[in-house]
């Protein structure tokens, strides 16, 4: 029997693989291989389905991330507010800048930011608050947002896992005041290499991060600012904007396929992560949590089937952050999920009967 795998990007491009590469040779013939037309469109079409004025296109979601922060002038001595259940892209952003980290745990049914535990944590240096949509699902944004506002704080919502999801009607991305998404592979929406992008209403801010991804230049050897190269490929365009016709129909086959999970493993014993009311999850993850997680995750592996953990190692705990002083226990949920989240296969063409096959592994485990 085959091993029931835990992503399979191949079969996603043989679905679309006319399409893909009559676009890539189109940029190959055009030469616009880095910005270009491509990108543009691209822009325009991903901000416009995230309800945003604004995209600008990057070469990764870390990068989308620092031009974000970097937008708000956020620096040296600047605070923002994170999560340490995360990967640490999200807080190399910060610290790129030169700002701290500052952690509040996660809501143990979702696994995003606890708004109740921000308030506690701001002082008269915290610039931002950074809640990351995790696994797909948004973060409580309602009152995120309210203490933003209260305190006059710029919210950047880290949207690598969440490409489509909603809250409350609202598209991720759109809430905030920047949404920052990634196009590595295996995400939702994936490019064939490196990518990422930001959203935002901002006019003022999407031209300053234009400038910012391409060395500051305002034309060609004119260098206002100190920058980057950040610039999308025109490859990635192409072949983003191609996939992006088909993100909705691949959703809702997600969202099909977390819901058959949730239908088998009903009764189960294995504790499944909650969708909570009026937010859309598009289910870049779907977590199951189990105390003895390293010994199911070998038994799946046993009965041929591939699995992933996201993620084992909360950041507070990872030895790059250790000058920030936390210890074990400081945030104990987003510990408790580091020691017991397992992350089940999950892409639009995985079939019925792969899904009753895992399920059939968990439950003889259980």
């Amino acid at each position: 029997m085959s091993e029931v795998q835990f992503l399979d990007l191949k079969v996603q491009y043989a679905t679309i693989k006319d399409e893909i590469d009559a676009a890539v040779i189109q940029v190959l013939g055009s030469t616009a291989y880095v910005l270009g037309p491509r990108v543009d469109a691209f822009e325009q079409a991903f901000a416009s389905a995230h309800g945003a004025e604004h995209g600008v296109a990057v070469n990764s979601g870390t990068s989308a991330l620092h031009l974000a922060l970097l937008a708000e002038g956020i620096g040296a001595g600047d605070e923002v507010i994170t999560i340490p259940m995360t990967f640490t892209a999200t807080t190399a952003a910060i610290s790129y800048t030169g700002a701290r980290p500052v952690f509040v745990d996660v809501d143990p049914e979702t696994c995003t930011m606890d708004p109740s535990q921000i308030v506690a944590q701001l002082t008269s240096r915290t610039r931002a608050i950074l809640p990351v949509h995790l696994y797909g699902q948004a973060a409580d944004m309602d009152p995120i947002m309210e203490i933003a506002r209260a305190h006059n704080l710029t919210v950047v919502e880290d949207c690598a896992q969440a490409h489509l999801a909603t809250y409350k009607g609202r598209p991720v991305g759109s809430i905030g005041d920047y949404g920052c998404f990634s196009f590595y592979p295996g995400k939702n929406l994936g490019a064939y290499g490196e990518g990422g992008l930001v959203t935002t209403n901002d006019g003022a801010a999407a031209e300053k991060m234009r400038l910012l991804r391409d060395w500051g230049q305002v034309r060609k050897y004119h260098h206002e600012v100190l920058a980057y190269n950040y610039r999308m490929d025109g490859i990635q365009g192409a072949v983003l904007g191609v996939k992006l016709k088909y993100l909705n129909g691949w959703t809702l086959r997600r969202r099909s396929r977390a819901a058959l999970y949730r239908e088998l493993l009903d009764g189960s014993g294995i504790r499944v992560s909650k969708e909570a009311a009026e937010r859309d999850h598009v289910y870049h993850i779907f977590s199951v949590f189990h105390d003895e997680r390293d010994r199911l995750r070998a038994h799946l592996s046993t009965a041929g089937i591939q699995s992933g953990m996201h993620y084992p190692y909360p950041v507070h705990l990872q030895k790059a952050y250790a000058d920030l002083g936390h210890k074990i226990g400081d945030f104990p949920v987003s510990e408790q999920v580091a020691n017991t989240q397992l992350s089940l296969p999950m892409y639009p063409e995985l079939s019925d009967s792969d899904v009753a096959r895992v399920v059939e592994a968990l439950k003889s485990f259980a």
